[in-house]
């Protein structure tokens, strides 16, 4: 077995088997995501559009495709048609333009909210009480063509696991509260998608059920 075969057996041997593995793939050639593809794993994620579009092409059709970073408007319309679920909604701009590129190739697209939770300005994402007031000033009959899943977020990148496991005790709060508020009767609205590979230990012991993990599976990235 391949050191990547090795390491997805090792790394789901640790997981919970309601927990999604995402195979964070950026920076990784088509030869490494084929063996991980060949020990079973399905589901790869994605940062950069045209580098998921150059993959989508030479991967098998039953891959599901996450896109986890920063999706600007522009580029929606090149992933659309077949992305399985976004990970990063950040604007009611880009899930207005999200619903739009699905009303236009007849699918609804599964999305996350991202909620910044971290204690660092660089990371993207709706603070909380944005998402909340966007999500009581949306009339949800007008985004037909998006489904919520869930939410997506990133710990403080810290080697200080208490802030680390304070950050997803917050987001996991986070979840149940818009659960309960705007989501209560959508019970497809289950995905708390955070943990990656330095802290999704911590992030499943605090109700995460899908992780985005790279390094541990593919080792360095290869630019």
């Amino acid at each position: 077995m391949s050191a990547i075969g090795n390491a997805l057996k090792s790394l789901r041997a640790e997981l919970p088997k309601e927990v999604t593995l995402v195979a964070v793939s950026k920076y990784h050639p088509i030869e490494d995501l084929m063996e991980a593809y060949n020990e079973g794993q399905r589901d790869f994620g994605e940062n950069i559009v045209q580098e998921l579009r150059n993959k989508r092409d030479k991967m098998p059709e039953d891959v599901r495709w996450h896109f986890i970073g920063h999706l600007q408007t522009n580029k929606v319309k090149y992933i659309a048609s077949y992305v399985s679920l976004i990970h990063s909604v950040d604007s009611l701009k880009l899930l207005f333009e999200i619903n739009r590129q699905g009303q236009k190739c007849g699918r609804i697209i599964d999305c996350l909210l991202q909620v910044h939770v971290a204690k660092e300005t660089t990371k993207f994402g709706f603070f909380p009480e944005e998402c909340v007031a966007m999500l009581s000033g949306l009339d949800l009959d007008t985004v037909p063509n998006v489904r919520f899943r869930g939410i997506m977020c990133m710990a403080t990148n810290t080697s200080d696991e208490e802030l680390v496991r304070h950050d997803f005790i917050e987001a996991n709060r986070f979840f149940d509260e818009i659960k309960c508020a705007f989501f209560a009767d959508k019970d497809d609205f289950n995905i708390r998608s955070y943990g990656m590979s330095g802290d999704y230990s911590i992030a499943i012991q605090e109700n995460s059920n899908m992780v985005r993990v790279g390094t541990r599976i593919f080792g360095p990235r290869k630019y």
